[in-house]
């Protein structure tokens, strides 16, 4: 197959090689692109959670405690 390769691509090697060097390239910047915006995301997610479970339990901690009525010792 390797032999073939001059009939299927018009190409120098040299020229190939770095058309494939820059795909990849592009590729895994725009894999790392994706994968930090999805970090961002579940960072953002996850610190507006945690905000919310602050309050309630801010909340929480301010209303009346019934059953400690009926733990009474």
């Amino acid at each position: 197959m390797s032999k073939n390769l001059p009939y299927i691509i018009q190409y120098t090697q040299p020229q190939v090689e770095e058309a494939f060097g820059s795909y990849q390239t592009t590729h895994q910047f725009y894999h790392e692109v994706r994968s930090r915006s999805e970090f961002k995301r579940y960072c953002e997610w996850y610190n507006t959670t945690a905000e919310q479970h602050r309050q309630e339990l801010k909340r929480m901690r301010g209303e009346l405690n019934i059953f400690q009525w009926f733990r009474r010792r």
